[in-house]
This record gives C-alpha cells, sequence and structure tokens, in this order.
C-alpha cells in the first residue's frame, strides 16, 4: 500500500476516534429529560347520553338516570313527558366523557375523548354522543363533545344465554369529538424565570443542565435549583421567549447514572435489576419444599349375617420431600451478570429469585434499594 494512503487512513482514524471522544456518551435532549414548570395539559370530565343502540341500551328500571337525563333533555325542547308516564328505553345509555386537554389549546381546536357508560348497557356500538360539556376540576365548562361513538369491542348473546364477548363494547372514543371553547391560562407568558422540571429527580442530572445551559449562554443563566428543578432566565417578550426555549431544548446533556434499584411485581413475578447493582460476598442456598397429600378411600364390608353397614374409611398418605437444593456463592463486588447467571444456572424461577433477593437485602449483602410494586 502506498504510503501516503496509509498516512490519510491513518490521520482520518484519529479524527474519527477524537470526535468520538469530544461527543457525550448517552447524551439525551434537555426536551427529553425535562418539562417546562406551568405547561401542562389538565382532565376533563362530563355527563351525556348516547343513543341510536340496537335495542343494547340501559335498562331503565335498574338505571333510572338514563330516563330522568332524557326527560331533563326533552324539556330544553319543549316537551314535556307525563309524570305517569315512565319510558322504557333500550336504545340509549347513560355514560361519562373524558378529554385532555394539551397545553395553549386555543378555542375552536379540537381534542379525542372517551366514552364509558356508566348504567348496565350491554354495548354502545354504533351510538351517537349528545352534545355534552366537558369540565375542568375548577367547575368551568371548557369544551362541548359530540359525535358518534368508536367501538373496539364486540358482544353477542343468543336466546339460549350463551354469549360471547372480544374486548370491552361498553366503552369507545369519539376522534375529535369534543371542541374546545375556553383556553386554560398559564404562567408562561408572565415574565420571571423558566422552570425546568426533571422527568427523574437527580443531583447530577440537574447539575448537567445546569452547566449546559450556562456554557451556551453565559455563566449564571441556569441555576439547578434542587434535585428535580432548574430556574433558567428567559427574556420577559413572550415571542423571544419561545425561541429562547427551543434552543435550550436541543441542548444535549448526560443524564446521571440511575440508581442502583431493583423493582419486584410480586404479583406477576417480574423482576426488573438495574445496571449498578452490586452483591457482597455472600452463599446462598436455595430449595423447594414438596408436600403431596393423596387421598385412597377404603371400603369397609360388614360379615355375612352381621346386620351391620358398608362404611367408607377415610385413608390419607402425606409425603415431604425436598428437591432442587443448591447452594452458589458471590464474590464480593459481584455485578448483575453474574447474579442472573448464577440463578438460570440453578434453574430458580421468578418466585424464587424474589425470595433470593430478598434475603439478600435482610443479610446486607444486596446494595440496591429493593422497591416491591
Amino acid at each position: 500500500m502506498d504510503a501516503v494512503l496509509m498516512k490519510t487512513i491513518l490521520r482520518t482514524a484519529a479524527a474519527v476516534l477524537a470526535l468520538f471522544a469530544i461527543l457525550p456518551a448517552h447524551a439525551d435532549k434537555i426536551r427529553d429529560l425535562a418539562q417546562v414548570g406551568g405547561v401542562r395539559s389538565n382532565q376533563l370530565v362530563g355527563y351525556g347520553l348516547v343513543v341510536g343502540l340496537d335495542g343494547s341500551g340501559d335498562q331503565t328500571s335498574q338505571a333510572p338516570f338514563t330516563t330522568q337525563s332524557l326527560e331533563n333533555m326533552l324539556q330544553q325542547f319543549g316537551v314535556n313527558v307525563p309524570a305517569n308516564v315512565r319510558p322504557q328505553l333500550k336504545n340509549a345509555a347513560a355514560v361519562t366523557i373524558t378529554a385532555e386537554i394539551p397545553p395553549f389549546a386555543k378555542p375552536g381546536q379540537k381534542i379525542d375523548v372517551t366514552v364509558a357508560s356508566i348504567g348496565n348497557a350491554k354495548s354502545i356500538r354504533g351510538g351517537e354522543l349528545l352534545m355534552s360539556p366537558l369540565k375542568g376540576a375548577d367547575g368551568q365548562v371548557y369544551a362541548i363533545a359530540q359525535g358518534s361513538v368508536i367501538v373496539g369491542g364486540v358482544s353477542a348473546q343468543g336466546k339460549s344465554g350463551s354469549s360471547v364477548q372480544v374486548n370491552i363494547s361498553a366503552s369507545g372514543r369519539i376522534p375529535g369529538g369534543a371542541s374546545i371553547e375556553r383556553s386554560v391560562a398559564t404562567s408562561f407568558d408572565k415574565g420571571g424565570d423558566i422552570m425546568l422540571n426533571l422527568n427523574t429527580a437527580d443531583f447530577m442530572t440537574a447539575n448537567r443542565v445546569a452547566q449546559a445551559v450556562n456554557q451556551n449562554f453565559g455563566a449564571g443563566t441556569a441555576n439547578a435549583v434542587d434535585s428535580g428543578t432548574i430556574a433558567v432566565r428567559a427574556p420577559q417578550d413572550p415571542s423571544q421567549r419561545v425561541s429562547w426555549l427551543a434552543t435550550i431544548q436541543q441542548l444535549d446533556v448526560t443524564p446521571g447514572d440511575a440508581p442502583a434499584r431493583i423493582i419486584v411485581n410480586s404479583r406477576t413475578g417480574t423482576v426488573v435489576i438495574g445496571s449498578d447493582v452490586k452483591v457482597g460476598a455472600a452463599a446462598v442456598a436455595h430449595g423447594s419444599i414438596q408436600v403431596t397429600i393423596s387421598e385412597q378411600p377404603q371400603v369397609s364390608q360388614p360379615g355375612a349375617f352381621s346386620r351391620g353397614q358398608t362404611a367408607v374409611v377415610p385413608s390419607s398418605q402425606v409425603a415431604v420431600s425436598e428437591n432442587g437444593g443448591h447452594m452458589f456463592k458471590f464474590g464480593p463486588g459481584t455485578s448483575l451478570d453474574s447474579i442472573v447467571r448464577a440463578v438460570n444456572q440453578v434453574g430458580a424461577s421468578p418466585s424464587d429469585l424474589i425470595s433470593i433477593l430478598q434475603a439478600l437485602k435482610e443479610s446486607g449483602a444486596l446494595r440496591a434499594e429493593l422497591v416491591v410494586i
């Protein structure tokens, strides 16, 4: 190979390695690590009626509020139902309506809503939601919902009582089914510092976010208030605050290492072990004890002409066996890979692994936080 070409290749390789050395490892955008304080969505809830069902609505004898709601609605249109008349509805269902209004949403914009039956309706498939107000936690109306309900489930029942159901047919969604009527006030355009709230509180991550902002915009621009909040000075003009924040959110920051933590879900047998989990020197013996009880009843037959009666005599056999006993040893500073390898070698199940981890935690050998959910 030509010497000049070799030098060029080596020089290029050195430049590439230097570039990778400069780039931060596992860097994330600030927008993925933190949320802007005061910029949040709000939940809405409402009550309404779904009509046009094919006989799968509420049974009014067991859900009288459906009839009451329909009568109140008819009165608004000048239709009065006599007091001694109780309509038997099969094509209407009382429902709750929930939605989430995003930040900075303006009147006239559309949002999706979820509709769920609160009575005994079998299905709301093919129903039409009548105009219903959606209120916030302050009791104010922020949106109006109406539209055709889309249901992903299906159910069917025969006259003999046999039925089949796939997913849930008593709830559905209306894409773009609500129109926003009132915007939610935010503190973003009020001036002052912008607060960046970390998704996962961590002192190292908060410090690195503040350092990244100060390196790009000057010392004193950002200040880490605590492990979860960074205060950033911003312009007073709202239009400038938008561009200022957009630039800050594009900065790369390497988050701090996750704490040594083990998450255990005893109901499902799920165990999640963090990469920084270490185990001190310990020896673990784990065996399974199996108790077997078998019933073999015997028949006692009386002798001839003894006037006795045939009787069944119970006979139980109880056996206790201990199988699968294993012992394995952990050296000081054992890593996650060694833990998983040792447990897999002895064939421990998830429930066995949970017991082993709890015993290691009690012995003081497990240097991690054990969280049981």
